[in-house]
């Protein structure tokens, strides 16, 4: 006797049944909700398709209760194969269905075998008869020329820019797709989803304008800042798809950047505004500035590695918003504001898991604000500008790249990217940076660190920004008086502690000594860092010694220096150190040395512009490496998951390591002890890690004072091989005492 009732999920709480019919109706129309208009059809079809391998008997059996093994995410591929063929719709299909619980497979090749987890092996496996589809679901027809148009625009007859755009297509249907079937079973299984966290754009963007109606022009700075502003403002009818905001620093950036994408998202009706960040360790800073901005107006929605909801005990995050935003992080679903770091956002975009790729299909319909936007992964360079035309372009969306050092952004694009992608420059009169050009860089030569400790401890407050952790740690240990050190051996809660008590000295030391005359040599500050303080950082001191290094790297180090443009005379010192220069010479470090023979002044639009074209030029064949094109001659072999796994904006080489630093990091280590980890678990332990080479940790695992408690999550079991104001140790401290 035939089956009656075919099973897609079982409530096990209540016992109560969703059908297979019911699951893919309700999956094919949020697909066909969540897809531009042009892909609707085929994304309904796809969530009619995604679930038929559960008209299996044996899938009947297992969600009875039987212990069987059963796959079912290859039927439903293998019918759009059959109708389909293997044309760029029915690949496309393919892909996405045969991937929705394990990911996006490779393509593979057609001899591969049945026992591979490449496509073309999964299509050669043999199934159960899951006919019964054709009784209960109903397919639409498909307009696959309109499909295949989709794909092939643009190209320019470039193959490998075809197998690219393929791949994008493929990631945002599979989007669409996992979304769609996340939502619906989570809606049977545990009831109605969280509501999208929301914001009053016109209300924020009143409260930017009254922000800058407060601000009163008297000095020519002030009058020219405001003169660029107007530049910004005044293109804000303007549309492009992505707009270039080159502003100095100290013109304003952060705010002007918000109010112009506030302005574009009302007149576009965008959904959602996505700030995108270079580093976690500045998102603290952006947010606070954000949320006592908007107050309720906007609940924000904060997505980085290093922050957890559940340990945030701010009493703003009230439970239920709690529980909104931890299920927004999932996908994105906002009409919102979401503030999130660039590893975060192109991971979401070049992964091949449902986990990451949820949020892809949520970046339509945004803008999308880059800051700091010159430091876009370089070798990565190519497939982010890609990624960023292809979501301007296809799926109504705005980018803004906004930075003090504006690359050629233009050149790059349409060079790596699409060539007819819509740009336009939002600053015309660059003229007027001079006036914010508030110190004078000089080189300094070769100098040991005696003499750079030395001129530093000559100013009122100063900072050295050095070029590895190692050295940064040798220059502190052997600095005297009020010292500060910070770089990423310390987890970052230290690092924020530490941030907010340097902000604190400094305010201390002007309000005591506004002029920098007479500083008593016990209350003179040096900070030692490494480049993580020089991008987004706000602080302001009197003198700033940058070891050789990028262009960028120094003129963003430079921000730090007389910020305010309240003294005179102020100037940046750039050293070499003696015996080190070997080690740490670089190419960006060597190009910057020719820049600083060439020009007398670094900062000026012509140094930058030679620097970043020299720049890019060197390194074109590593730009061009890092395409998924590379490895593979048509759009039936594409390597997804091989290039997901090898797509890596962070150096591979480093490792977390979790220092239980506090009672709650000291709770959830012990909880992972037992209940061997997590993805939450690992998201709340973020803030507590540092980064540590593994050659480093390694030597720590000799030593017997990590452990992993079989988790692959790394944590610190000897506490005195940490010092809070340095970081990680490599001898326990009582071995120094």
């Amino acid at each position: 006797m035939m089956r009656e009732v075919y099973k897609a999920h079982k409530n096990e709480k209540t016992g109560e049944v969703q059908t297979v019919r019911e699951h893919s109706q309700n999956t094919a129309d949020f697909c066909r909700e969540f897809a531009i208009p042009i892909l609707k059809e085929t994304m309904y079809t796809m969530g009619m398709l995604h679930d038929v391998g559960k008209y299996q008997e044996s899938f009947q059996r297992r969600i009875d209760g039987e212990n069987v093994k059963v796959e079912h995410s290859g039927c439903g591929a293998l019918v759009a194969k059959e109708r389909y063929k293997d044309n760029a719709v029915g690949l496309l299909m393919q892909y996405c269905i045969a991937g929705h619980h394990s990911g996006i497979p490779d393509g593979g090749y057609r001899n591969d075998t049945a026992d591979m987890p490449t496509l073309c092996g999964r299509m050669n496996r043999e199934f159960e008869d899951f006919g019964k589809y054709r009784d209960e679901l109903e397919l639409p027809e498909i307009k696959e020329e309109e499909i295949i148009g989709l794909i092939i625009k643009d190209c320019e007859n470039n193959k490998e820019l075809l197998i690219d755009k393929f791949a994008f297509w493929v990631r945002y249907c599979f989007s669409c797709l996992t979304d769609a079937d996340s939502m619906d079973t989570a809606s049977f299984c545990i009831g109605d989803s969280p509501r999208p966290m929301v914001a009053d754009f016109k209300a924020c963007l009143k409260k930017v304008d009254d922000r800058f109606s407060d601000f009163v022009c008297m000095t020519s700075l002030q009058r020219t800042r405001a003169i660029l502003q107007h530049q910004v403002f005044e293109k804000s009818n303007v549309s492009a798809e992505i707009y270039l905001m080159n502003m100095p620093t100290g013109s304003g950036k952060t705010l002007c950047s918000i109010k112009f994408a506030l302005k574009r998202a009302i007149r576009t009706e965008k959904k959602r505004i996505i700030y995108v960040i270079p580093y976690n360790s500045i998102i603290d800073q952006t947010m606070q500035v954000f949320e006592e901005l908007f107050g309720n107006d906007a609940e924000i929605l904060r997505h980085q590695s290093t922050f957890s909801y559940e340990d945030e005990s701010d009493e703003k995050y009230l439970e239920d918003y709690r529980k909104i935003a931890k299920s927004s992080t999932e996908n994105w679903n906002v009409n919102s504001i979401i503030v999130t770091t660039v590893v975060q956002f192109f991971e979401s975009i070049y992964a091949n898991k449902r986990g990451k790729l949820r949020k892809l299909h949520n970046m339509a319909n945004s803008m999308l604000v880059f800051d700091e936007v010159h430091l876009m992964p370089q070798d990565y360079l190519q497939p982010c500008l890609r990624a960023i035309s292809y979501i301007t372009k296809y799926l109504d969306s705005e980018a803004v790249f906004l930075t003090a050092t504006m690359p050629d952004f233009p050149k790059l694009i349409h060079q790596y990217a699409l060539k007819n992608s819509k740009i336009v420059n939002l600053i015309d009169d660059i003229s007027l940076f001079s006036e914010f050009q508030k110190c004078s860089y000089r080189y300094l030569g070769e100098q040991d660190e005696e003499e750079i400790l030395g001129r530093a401890m000559f100013h009122p407050s100063s900072l050295i920004i050095v070029n590895t952790r190692k050295t940064a740690r040798e220059l502190f240990q052997k600095c005297d008086g009020k010292k500060y050190h910070l770089s990423t051996y310390m987890v970052s809660v230290d690092r924020k502690r530490i941030i907010e008590e340097i902000r604190t000295v400094l305010r201390e030391l002007e309000r005591d000594f506004p002029d920098g005359k007479n500083v008593p040599q016990e209350r003179r500050v040096v900070i030692i860092s490494t480049s993580l303080i020089e991008a987004g950082v706000d602080l302001d001191v009197y003198a700033v010694f940058r070891e050789l290094s990028g262009l960028d790297s120094i003129l963003q180090a430079g921000g730090r220096c007389n910020r305010e443009g309240k003294r005179a005379q102020a100037e940046v010192g750039i050293f070499e150190l003696k015996n080190r220069r070997g080690r740490t010479q670089d190419i960006k470090s060597n190009i910057t040395k020719g820049i600083i023979d060439r020009y007398s002044d670094i900062s000026c639009a012509q140094s930058i512009s030679e620097y970043y074209d020299m720049l890019f030029r060197v390194k074109r064949d590593e730009i061009e490496h890092h395409v998924i094109s590379q490895n593979c001659s048509n759009i039936s072999c594409i390597p997804f998951a091989e290039y997901a796994q090898n797509f890596e904006l962070i150096n591979s080489n480093m490792v977390s390591l979790v220092v239980p630093r506090d009672e709650i990091s000291q709770e959830v280590v012990g909880a992972l002890k037992y209940t061997g980890g997590g993805v939450s678990i690992g998201r709340r332990l973020q803030k507590y890690s540092c980064s540590i080479y593994q050659t480093e940790l390694d030597d720590l695992i000799r030593q017997h004072v990590v452990d992993d408690f079989g988790t692959g999550i790394w944590c610190l079991t000897n506490l005195n091989y940490y010092d809070e104001d340095i970081g990680i140790l490599f001898e326990a401290k009582d071995y120094f005492i």
